[in-house]
């Protein structure tokens, strides 16, 4: 079962990925492919024409990688808690399985959400792990995700290139060619590491 789900979601990722060279080229070459693609935003049409032009297509070059990002990192959080649910149930956050610190800094995170006085993001305290410390879970609980993944030394150094990648695209800052490659192939590494 898990197979067919690492197949399933490195299909969905790899048409991601597909349809991210066609918006790109769409845009490179000002065709339009008939992908019917619409914004799921509107810009504000008052504010946001007057940011200086390179900065708005720089953005808009950068929020493919965003995408892919987001799409995988939102995969591998979801792995994570489909694992170690399957394994403890419900109550997994509190079984033991996360470590003390990992589980204090999550928390402490979501109680400054919440004291914001803004919409939660999620109500999950895994959603509020650092990328870095989805790997350290991912490693303390060896016994459970050694059967997903073929390497723990391999997982902590994709899931590394991958912490390294997450800055300039979490930070507005754009990535370099060679970091664009990186990415990918990144993302085709980690789901290599479930073959």
């Amino acid at each position: 079962m898990r197979n067919f789900e690492a197949a399933l979601k490195l299909f969905a990722i790899s048409n991601q990925l597909a349809e991210n060279d066609l918006d790109r080229l769409e845009r490179q070459f000002a065709v339009d492919l008939g992908r019917a693609y619409t914004a799921t935003l509107e810009k504000d049409e008052t504010y946001y024409p007057q940011i200086d032009r390179a900065i708005r297509q720089e953005a808009a070059n950068m929020a493919q990688h965003y995408e892919i990002f987001y799409s995988l990192e939102k995969t591998i959080r979801s792995l994570v808690a489909d694992t170690l649910q399957t394994a403890e149930g419900e109550q997994w956050w509190d079984s033991g399985k996360i470590p003390p610190k990992i589980k204090q800094d999550a928390e402490a995170r979501l109680q400054r959400e919440v004291d914001s006085g803004m919409t939660l993001r999620s109500s999950d305290p895994l959603d509020f792990t650092t990328f870095g410390e989805l790997s350290e879970i991912i490693k303390g609980n060896w016994a459970l995700f050694g059967a997903i993944f073929v390497s723990p030394k391999a997982v902590e150094k994709v899931m590394a290139n991958l912490n390294t990648l997450r800055g300039p695209i979490a930070h507005c800052s754009p990535l370099a060619d060679d970091e664009v490659v990186r990415l990918r192939l990144s993302v085709r590494d980690w789901f290599r590491l479930m073959e």
